[in-house]
């Protein structure tokens, strides 16, 4: 049953946690039927005072916000005819690399970008280029990147950020993030990330992500929620894929071997374990967050940590406990 299946997941978690190779955890569990199991373990804050995990505790959510909230986002536009997802992103920012107009960035479609099917590189450190907002989104769109190999990258999705921003005429933490989610949360109940050493703070409450922060907004980072309302925007999803919906035919479907639009799929050596069905979807986040959905099995978990509290400069092994507690929910033959 749902109990011994989430007893198997929970036990590499509290072990993780028992042992200090992370601060504290939140974890959840969603089967076909509705039934849910959550709990919580640990500490959500460790320096420079401590302040104990609950199950209401909210998260940054990091990179989950590329598919919570980006993608969901486009999507409705794509929905709505306001987007065609194989159109260049110059349909809705016309001046993006304006000064060549026959560069390659401006070929690059919101598809391309969802599907991280670009020649971006992998992330910059453009909060080192300048504090004004404004102007960084200036460098993003007028910057000469070198094209490389297809690479996950979180360029592609700070440019849909910036597509979201043309479409509504506001900026992105002005938009509204969804019931159970926000991009300011409460400090005292949102678990601690890093003491960074850019801004001279630990950070709670405030976006860990630096390039999110200093574009103030983007659609990369930024998200917060609680793991609650991470399950409810599973348990949604698995609804409407029940009823058809287009838009959730899309996420399921294979842009490459290891991605579809906006989320990743069961790849060897991937986060959701070995044991995965195919029509799992899934995506973290470099605080240490996760989100796997089982669209067959009607399946969704969570494993939501702090793993970068302190620091990010130690092994969490977050990736082996992701593994871990993926591998332990889809043990074959159990329930």
């Amino acid at each position: 049953m749902v109990g011994t299946r989430f007893a198997r997941a929970w036990a590499p978690v509290a072990k993780a946690v028992e042992q200090g190779r992370i601060p504290g955890a939140w974890f959840g569990l969603i089967e076909a039927d509705g039934t849910r199991q959550v709990k919580a373990t640990g500490q959500a804050q460790i320096v420079p005072e401590r302040r104990e995990m609950r199950e209401d505790t909210w998260f940054d959510l990091a990179s989950m916000s590329k598919v919570i909230f980006t993608t969901e986002r486009i999507l409705e536009h794509v929905r709505a005819g306001r987007i065609d997802l194989d159109a260049p992103l110059t349909s809705v920012i016309p001046d993006l690399h304006q000064y060549d107009l026959e560069a390659w960035q401006r070929k690059v479609t919101f598809r391309d970008c969802l599907g991280h099917q670009t020649a971006f590189p992998a992330v910059e450190p453009i909060y080192t280029y300048g504090g004004d907002p404004d102007t960084l989104r200036a460098f993003v769109l007028q910057r000469d990147w070198r094209a490389g190999p297809k690479v996950y990258s979180d360029i592609n999705f700070i440019l849909l950020g910036i597509a979201l921003e043309r479409l509504s005429g506001q900026t992105l933490r002005a938009l509204d993030p969804g019931p159970g989610f926000s991009f300011a949360p409460p400090p005292d109940h949102t678990a601690a990330t890093e003491a960074c050493n850019w801004r001279g703070r630990v950070l709670c409450g405030e976006v860990h992500d630096e390039n999110c922060y200093a574009l103030q907004g983007s659609g990369h980072a930024g998200l917060f929620g609680t793991g609650a309302a991470v399950l409810d925007f599973a348990a949604s999803l698995l609804a409407r894929d029940r009823a058809g919906d287009e838009m959730v035919r899309l996420i399921r479907t294979p842009l490459s071997d290891k991605r579809t639009h906006g989320w990743e799929r069961p790849y060897p050596g991937w986060s959701g374990g070995d044991l995965c069905a195919p029509e799992v979807i899934g995506h973290t986040g470099f605080t240490g967050t996760g989100l796997w959905i089982d669209f067959a099995a009607g399946r969704a978990w969570a494993l939501l940590t702090n793993r970068v509290h302190p620091t990010r400069h130690a092994d969490s092994g977050i990736a082996e406990l992701r593994r871990a507690v993926g591998d332990a929910i889809n043990k074959m033959g159990e329930s």
